[in-house]
């Protein structure tokens, strides 16, 4: 251990594991057979996770991981599977902030919030896009100052999910006005229960009110709490951006259908982290409700071949992809082609939906829960603008995949403060 107590990362840290499989998964084995319990409280369970390392086996070892490779965590979490053991939670602090940390913060950051992360103590939220900046998210204008060593941060953030009930934020702001927009911008950990933060919730138009508006006046952040080098945070963001569409944490086991308190506290803790999001499914189309649907419309059965068509070919893709990251490729410009094929099934889905329902499928918008049609409809939208939009989505794959140019850009060099912006929008 170093100085304040933090995990020595480094020369002196174990080196990863670089067994077999099959070992790793005896050594799992062994180790759930003498620690897993049912009968135990959840906390006390993350706690034994986090300390062996088992919860999310390819962290670092010397930050509570196994060093383990992706094949390898998945013939752990098959044990897991095997012996009933409930797992970490799936929450933004574990699939968005510690992949963050583990890759560009501080010695005395992940000391402060890997543990936190694993034994649940901590909830975060995305404070990413503003109401003038969202498929364009370098063009942030939320302001840090430095003030005495202390960060003072002023500014509007939009679509934060979980900010109602969040501890922490992943925050980007704009520290320097004089440089090109993206050079200009810095990464901050932010504790959200201090004065100065305002979270509204947004009333959606399925009825729904997943996201919140996030307003920052005079928030305070110590200089410490900067994750990356200042001016360095779209660097930061990207990794962040890329976590959200891959989890490196074990889940576990299914933990509704088992008995037991850790299995108990597990499924309310679930049911809880998923009511916000109950309107998912209806977002991606809900294609196992076109599966099963029948038609004497030609039009229409070649519509619902078209969705089936289209749910195999992701299904085919979304195999290769995962192959691919088990041998250690990274996901860049493939996620951005399993997001594409997301938003185009959900599209056809749509389509085939209201094609089947007809002017019933309008039934239930006022209140979209009574009409699981009507919500599809309201919600399908929904897919293609979250997480980047699917014109981003597109230059990606032109610029990564097919090799074509960037877009050409009038303000990449200007420094931010000449750069046209929308005043309207920054004021909403």
């Amino acid at each position: 251990m170093g100085e304040r107590g933090i995990p020595v990362v480094g020369a002196d840290a174990p080196e990863p594991d670089e067994a077999e499989p099959d070992d790793v998964r005896h050594q799992a084995a062994r180790w759930l057979a003498e620690n897993w319990d049912p009968g135990l409280s959840l906390a006390e369970w993350r706690r034994r996770l986090a300390d062996s390392g088992w919860g999310c086996p390819t962290w670092p070892r010397a930050w509570y991981g196994r060093g383990a490779t992706p094949e390898a965590a998945a013939a752990i979490a098959q044990e897991f599977m095997a012996a009933g053991a409930v797992g970490v939670a799936a929450t933004t602090a574990v699939t968005l902030a510690a992949p963050t940390l583990l890759a560009h913060g501080s010695d005395y950051l992940r000391s402060l919030f890997l543990r936190p992360a694993l034994v649940g103590s901590h909830r975060w939220t995305q404070l990413f896009s503003e109401p003038g900046s969202g498929s364009d998210l370098a063009s942030v204008s939320t302001r840090a100052v430095l003030d005495r060593g202390t960060w003072v941060i002023d500014g509007r953030k939009v679509w934060s999910s979980g900010a109602d009930v969040a501890t922490h934020g992943m925050l980007i702001a704009r520290t320097d006005w004089d440089v090109p927009k993206h050079r200009g911008i810095t990464y901050f950990i932010v504790d959200l229960d201090q004065p100065g933060v305002e979270v509204r919730p947004i009333k959606q138009m399925n009825e729904h009110a997943t996201f919140s508006a996030v307003t920052l006046s005079g928030v305070r952040v110590p200089a410490s709490h900067v994750v990356g080098e200042v001016g360095g945070g779209w660097t930061v963001a990207a990794t962040t951006l890329t976590s959200e569409r891959s989890s490196p944490a074990n889940l576990g086991a299914p933990v509704a259908r088992l008995s037991g308190r850790c299995h108990r506290e597990a499924a309310e803790e679930a049911e809880r982290a998923a009511r916000p999001y109950r309107w998912y499914p209806q977002r991606y189309g809900r294609p196992d409700l076109v599966r099963q649907s029948h038609s004497a419309d030609p039009h229409v059965r070649q519509q619902i071949a078209r969705v089936i068509s289209q749910e195999r070919i992701a299904e085919w893709y979304g195999a290769r992809r995962h192959a691919a990251q088990r041998m250690g490729a990274g996901s860049g410009a493939e996620s951005s082609l399993a997001k594409l094929m997301a938003s185009e099934l959900a599209r056809a889905c749509a389509v085939a939906h209201a094609q089947l329902a007809g002017a019933r499928a309008m039934l239930g918008a006022a209140g979209a829960g009574d009409n699981v049609v009507a919500e599809i409809l309201l919600s399908v939208p929904a897919v293609s603008l979250a997480g980047g939009t699917d014109e981003i989505q597109k230059n990606i794959i032109a610029e990564k995949v097919l090799g074509l140019p960037r877009d050409p850009s009038s303000d990449a060099r200007l420094p931010f403060r000449d750069v046209r912006r929308d005043p309207v929008a920054e004021d909403r």
